[in-house]
């Protein structure tokens, strides 16, 4: 891929530099003033770009790949071609997405959609309360008694309703929407997010029909979640809705009202959290997974994209399916419909002839 004008190459980094900023060794310390300036994978590096490699599958790719360096495990360093220079490390994967972020910052949260200083264009309350250095750009709304931290950046088109408070160096970007909530430092919130609306709560009327319920919890985002474009998350009804440091929630994903999610989760596009369930810390869920409402899922849980979970997931497990249940028994289930499928086209093979 040709450097584009949207993310261009960094003006360059030393390896050796770069060595000592991932905790890497350099095979060959003779090539610690070759420079590199961007990311690639291996089949279309350029001189300048830096690679990775997981398995000896990438072997071939090397041969031909025109890239400066690469980082990868000590045991896979023999299969590396000559005029690559390689940096050692046990965990490459890790290493990459760090080196990524030093030679390409401006990738790593969305940017400021205009030039525009200060608070410019924006409608801010007078009762609204900004420290130094915050940028709010055009078309965006603060509302009244609002308090944004410093370093935080406002996109255009972004409304933070009343009373909403925000921490230091935040990124909300344009035309995300936040109120009745609480966020810490370090957040970054993608276009179109809805933060704090009013949860999914009815009552069965005297009529035919439903009695809407109040909403009047928060939403409490503690430092360092990152929450995807269009993704909503409902305020609490009368508890908060919570999620934990240093969570990464991707796009198009529904977080119920009450929802509590613990620390450093990784939730995938299109998941839909039913109201009041209780996730733990380190839990990994698929995309377009579907989690009942009143369930706890216990720490360290990883759960397969699509499943549907209708009951408790003790801590550690892995589960999958409709209903999810244990990954083991789910495999099983699958393998049997598989034999299953393929006996009945033998069978109906065999009549046909």
């Amino acid at each position: 891929m040709e450097h584009n004008w949207f993310f261009p190459p960094h003006d360059g980094m030393r390896l050796g530099d770069l060595a000592v900023a991932l905790g890497a060794e350099l095979a060959d310390a003779a090539h610690a003033d070759r420079i590199v300036r961007s990311v690639s994978p291996v089949n279309r590096a350029k001189d300048g770009d830096l690679c990775y490699m997981l398995s000896r599958k990438m072997r071939a790719e090397l041969e031909t790949s025109e890239a400066t360096a690469i980082l990868c495990d000590p045991a896979l360093a023999s299969l590396v071609p000559a005029h690559i220079s390689v940096l050692l490390i046990k965990r490459p994967h890790t290493a990459f997405a760090i080196a990524g972020a030093l030679l390409h910052p401006s990738a790593m949260r969305p940017e400021p959609m205009t030039s525009a200083a200060g608070t410019s264009g924006a409608f801010i309350d007078p009762q609204a309360r900004l420290e130094p250095g915050v940028v709010v750009e055009p078309m965006a709304v603060v509302g009244k008694g609002a308090e944004i931290g410093e370093g935080t950046h406002i996109g255009p088109g972004a409304v933070i309703g009343a009373g909403v408070r925000i921490g230091r160096n935040c990124t909300i970007a344009a035309g995300a929407t936040i109120q009745c909530a609480l966020i810490g430092n370090n957040v970054i919130i993608h276009p179109g997010a809805r933060i704090g609306q009013d949860g999914f709560g009815y009552a069965p009327g005297l009529k035919p029909g439903m009695i809407k319920i109040v909403q009047i919890g928060r939403v409490i985002i503690q430092d360092d979640v990152e929450i995807g474009a269009n993704t909503t998350i409902d305020r609490g009804t009368m508890d908060d809705t919570v999620i934990g440091e240093g969570t990464k929630i991707d796009n198009q994903v529904q977080v119920g009202h009450n929802v509590r999610i613990g620390r450093h989760c990784g939730i995938v596009s299109k998941v839909g959290i039913a109201g009041s369930t209780r996730i733990g810390d380190g839990v990994m869920i698929g995309g377009a997974s579907g989690i009942n409402g009143h369930i706890t899922i216990g720490d360290g849980v990883q759960i397969a994209a699509m499943s549907g979970v209708i009951a408790d997931i003790p801590a550690g497990e892995k589960y999958g399916g409709i209903p999810a249940r244990p990954m083991r028994d789910f495999l099983r289930d699958m393998a049997e419909l598989v034999m299953r499928s393929s006996t009945r086209v033998q069978k109906k093979g065999s009549k046909d002839e």
